[in-house]
């Protein structure tokens, strides 16, 4: 009864996947904000009449965003920005269901042991806190701000990679639960090598959070240096220094680029100590995978800068993230 669980846990994972891609077109098309309530339940139903779009975009008209930014938008030009949030939403609404109501059948028909059940139950839990923290997003970006804060959008975005790891982590266990190699010192090693990378890409995630939540790929559109320079002389500007990190579209993205940079040295030397060992082929195609994985990720991320982050590439680089993160687990999976 394994499987079943696994292919649920997958699909699921697959629906988290969309979720951070329309987030992302979502963020990108400045959406976000086009709808100013949380309704969990009753939200679902969207504006019908032509009454009901004027009542949503009255609404709206109150936002920072709209008095800043969009005054004078048209109502065709808010439907626009608002199917985008709308769709992230209900997409929301759906992983929910599709998590929760095959959660509870397998619980009823006791197919899940009590560990399992207390690892889909944490995972159900932070489902629920990724909801609120969305809210919490949003509602940063509606009191005196037309941007949402790049500190809660990072949260939210880093807490969506980690239900899709916890998922994916799961779902790779019960479909090969007994897969265990001969351990040696050279592999041993690897296995503390992927946990590395693991953690530097989920760092990377986080850098990319906050080069989005400030813009900073709209600005040192240049590559490799920045306007020039190795290091810009505008990465200290900001007082007290630990605020550049954070706020300082400079040193966010000069962050962002050394965490590349580290990436693209550290992932082909884990791949050529991989070649070095007698693996399984599929352990073998997991390593080469993750390899070309990073190759695409880079060209996406040089492309988005030095276009000036069209949506396309936009949306597609930060699709490459969560894939390669999500590699980088299979191949810890596979070291086992």
């Amino acid at each position: 009864m394994q499987k079943p669980i696994a292919i649920w846990l997958l699909i699921c994972c697959a629906l988290v996947f969309a979720m951070v891609v329309v987030g992302g077109v979502t963020r990108l098309t400045d959406s976000g904000l086009s709808m100013v309530e949380w309704k969990p339940i009753v939200g679902t139903i969207p504006p019908i009449t032509e009454s009901d779009w004027e009542e949503v975009f009255k609404k709206y008209h109150e936002t920072p965003q709209y008095k800043e930014v969009n005054k004078g938008m048209s109502t065709e030009e808010f439907k626009g920005i608002f199917w985008w949030e709308y769709a992230h939403r209900v997409l929301g609404r759906v992983i929910g269901l599709v998590f929760f109501v095959p959660f509870l059948v397998f619980l009823v028909r006791r197919k899940i042991d009590w560990l399992l059940g207390f690892k889909l139950g944490g995972i159900f839990l932070l489902g629920g806190l990724q909801g609120l923290m969305g809210w919490y997003m949003v509602k940063s970006g509606l009191i005196d701000d037309p941007h949402v804060s790049q500190y809660r959008l990072t949260a939210h975005l880093s807490l969506a990679f980690i239900i899709h790891a916890a998922m994916f982590h799961v779902a790779l266990g019960l479909l090969d639960p007994n897969s265990r190699l001969d351990i040696s010192k050279e592999l041993r090693s690897l296995q503390l090598f992927i946990k590395v990378l693991i953690g530097i890409i989920f760092l990377m995630v986080l850098s990319g959070g906050f080069v989005a939540g400030i813009r900073a790929g709209l600005a040192y559109n240049t590559f490799p240096l920045m306007n020039g320079n190795f290091i810009p002389p505008e990465i200290f500007m900001l007082e007290p220094w630990y605020r550049n990190f954070f706020e300082n579209m400079a040193t966010v993205q000069f962050d962002h680029r050394m965490i590349a940079w580290i990436l693209a040295i550290l992932i082909p030397i884990f791949w050529y100590k991989s070649r070095r060992l007698i693996l399984p082929s599929s352990a073998r195609f997991v390593c080469n995978l993750f390899l070309i994985m990073l190759v695409i990720q880079i060209c996406l991320g040089i492309a988005t800068l030095l276009m000036v982050v069209p949506l396309p590439l936009a949306a597609s680089h930060q699709a490459g993230a969560m894939l390669l993160f999500t590699v980088a687990i299979w191949v810890n999976h596979k070291l086992r």
